[in-house]
């Protein structure tokens, strides 16, 4: 059995949890290694305080979870099956007894799920296996950071890709269309999340959506992209502007940079987890900008590009080394457009390495 079961099995023996249903596909990759997207049908792994454990999926995919390694039970069921009869089947066979306690994925799990599997304990207090899962996720093993540094080499090629093809009068849909095209050459099939693209005041939106907006001279271009690799996410926002730059883009630009700077210099093993927020907050604020900057600095990343932790500044959680997060300071004016720079950061031993390595002093692209 690997090594993370047997670790959410030992906090269940000792949290008297008897059973746990893990459903979401990202947690159930990091258990089991095998990522796949069961779309509205059910896909789960079982795990119990002393049992074997059992899988669940469509019979259509039980050869791809052999080929991942998984070496335990499975059941396979066709579309006019009633999974839970099969689920309850196995369970029985294990002879769990009485569960006191059982736990689940409290956030994600649909209401009608839950009370499937709550059926099968009835009177089992629910625990949230989620908490415990965060907790052994948010430290990444060698594997894990080395897939994401090549995840974060990826991410850089974009934004090349994208500064590569900036002219007067192409569009942010143009732009953002070059940028996965070459993407997908070299192999990647999956953005983290929806490619950002926004030129001139658009960059001004935190979340802007890229549309047929055309590049003029003076204008910002904010790059925000990522992808997913084996399994695992990158994140990088570059902001660069075209032709020729104000003295209040400059301003803007080298307060997020100072500010971003700062932060990454906090990330260290020990830290506070709420000071990186604030130590940026604090430059972006004397600076006149504090009403501008209106996210969180970062967020805890891996399988997925948003998870455990939230960067923010009430986070009273200690840095580690071995966590992966962002760092993403910015100042957004209405009408003039906005700065956002962001890193993928590794916290090391001694301190952080970042992971993302485009060029972050300002640059006007001719």
């Amino acid at each position: 059995m690997n090594s993370r079961i047997e670790k959410l099995q030992t906090w269940m023996k000792d949290q008297n949890i008897e059973a746990a249903f893990i459903n979401s596909k990202e947690n159930v990759f990091y258990l089991s290694t095998f990522l796949t997207d069961p779309h509205e049908r059910l896909m789960g792994l079982f795990l119990f305080k002393e049992a074997e454990p059992l899988f669940v999926l469509p019979a259509m995919e039980k050869g791809q979870l052999k080929s991942a390694g998984w070496e335990h039970e499975i059941i396979g069921y066709a579309d006019h099956e009633n999974p839970w009869d099969l689920i309850n089947k196995a369970i029985r066979k294990r002879d769990t007894g009485k569960a006191e306690k059982v736990a689940l994925e409290k956030e994600v799990l649909s209401y009608s799920r839950s009370e499937a599997f709550l059926s099968l304990f009835p009177g089992a207090e629910v625990i949230n296996a989620e908490d415990r899962l965060n907790e052994l996720r948010v430290v990444k093993d060698e594997r894990e950071i080395e897939i994401i540094r090549r995840a974060a080499e990826m991410a850089d090629f974009g934004v090349q890709t994208g500064v590569d093809a900036l002219r007067e009068g192409i569009t942010e849909m143009e732009v953002l269309a070059k940028i996965e095209y070459e993407l997908k050459k070299k192999g990647i099939r999956e953005m983290s999340f929806s490619t950002m693209v926004l030129f001139g005041e658009k960059s001004g939106e935190p979340h802007g959506n890229p549309g047929n907006r055309a590049l003029k001279p003076g204008d910002f271009v904010l790059f925000d992209l990522g992808v997913v690799l084996d399994g695992y996410c990158s994140d990088i926002t570059r902001t660069v502007a075209f032709k020729s730059v104000s003295d209040k883009q400059k301003e803007i630009y080298e307060t997020v940079l100072k500010a971003e700077k700062a932060s990454l210099e906090a990330s260290k093993p020990g830290n506070r987890i709420g000071d990186l927020d604030s130590t940026a907050r604090q430059i972006i604020s004397d600076a006149g900008y504090g009403d501008y900057f209106p996210h969180r600095i970062g967020h805890g990343m891996g399988i997925n590009v948003h998870e455990f932790p939230s960067m923010s500044h009430l986070n009273d959680g200690i840095l580690k080394e071995g966590m992966v997060y962002t760092i993403e300071p910015g100042i957004y004016l209405p009408d003039i457009g906005g700065v956002r720079i962001e890193d993928d950061v590794l916290v090391t031993e001694n301190g952080y390495e970042t992971l993302t390595k485009f060029p972050k002093e300002l640059q006007i692209i001719e």
